[in-house]
C-alpha cells in the first residue's frame, strides 16, 4: 500500500488526534504531580511516569518542563473560571445568592480536588514563568469580576476602571484565603469559606450609598 500525504488513521483516530490525546494526558499528569508534590518535584520524568508516556511524547507536546507546568496552570485556571461562571448563570434570586453560588462552586472544587487549588494559589508563584503567568491571570480574573459585578449590580457597580481595581482586591484576597485554608491554617468549613468569599465580593464589587 502506498502511504499518502494524509495522516494515517489508527483505531479510528488520525495522527493529530492521537497527539492531542497524548498532550491531554500529559497536562492531566502535570496537574496531578504539581498539585500533590509541588513545583520542585514536578519533573519531566515524574509527569511522564504519571501519564504512562515516554520522554519522546513529552517533547512532542512541550519544549520543556516549564511549558508543561504553564499548561497545567492554564487548565486549572480555565476550569475555575468556567465553574464560577456556570454557577452564577444557573443561579436565580438576589445578587448575593448568585454570588454565593459562584463562590461556593469554586470552594467545592478546591475542597474536592485540593491539588488544583494549590496549583492556582500556591504553586503558581513557585518559579518566574509561573509567577508571570499568574500575574496575567490575576488581571484576567479581575476583569471577569468587574464584568459579573456589572451584570449583578447594574448602576450600583463601580465604573470600569475602578471595578478592575476592586476586582484585583477581590482576587488577591480570595486567593490568600483559599491558600491559608488549604494549608490547614484556618479552622473553617467550606461553607464558612464560601460565606467569607461572598461577603468580600459584595464589599468590593458594589458601591455603597
Amino acid at each position: 500500500m502506498r502511504v499518502t500525504n494524509h495522516a494515517r488513521s489508527y483505531a479510528g483516530q488520525s495522527a493529530e488526534e492521537r497527539a492531542a490525546g497524548r498532550r491531554a494526558r500529559l497536562v492531566e499528569a502535570a496537574i496531578a504531580v504539581l498539585g500533590e508534590q509541588g513545583e520542585s518535584r514536578t519533573t519531566m520524568t515524574a509527569i511522564c511516569a504519571e501519564a504512562g508516556l515516554t520522554e519522546r511524547y513529552f517533547y512532542e507536546s512541550f519544549t520543556g518542563r516549564d511549558e508543561a507546568l504553564l499548561a497545567a496552570l492554564e487548565a486549572v485556571s480555565a476550569e475555575i473560571a468556567a465553574v464560577a461562571v456556570l454557577a452564577i448563570d444557573r443561579a436565580s434570586g438576589e445578587p448575593h445568592e448568585r454570588v454565593r453560588a459562584a463562590i461556593g462552586a469554586v470552594v467545592d472544587l478546591v475542597a474536592r480536588e485540593p491539588g488544583k487549588g494549590r496549583i492556582a494559589v500556591v504553586e503558581s508563584a513557585a518559579n518566574p514563568r509561573l509567577r508571570a503567568r499568574r500575574h496575567e491571570l490575576t488581571g484576567t480574573f479581575a476583569e471577569l469580576v468587574a464584568e459579573e459585578a456589572r451584570e449583578l449590580y447594574g448602576d450600583d457597580a463601580w465604573p470600569p476602571a475602578r471595578a478592575r481595581v476592586h476586582g484585583l482586591v477581590f482576587v488577591a484576597g480570595l486567593s490568600e484565603l483559599v491558600a491559608t485554608w488549604l494549608a490547614g491554617e484556618l479552622d473553617l468549613t467550606a461553607v464558612e469559606v464560601t460565606d467569607a468569599g461572598s461577603d468580600l465580593f459584595t464589599a468590593v464589587a458594589r458601591r455603597r450609598p
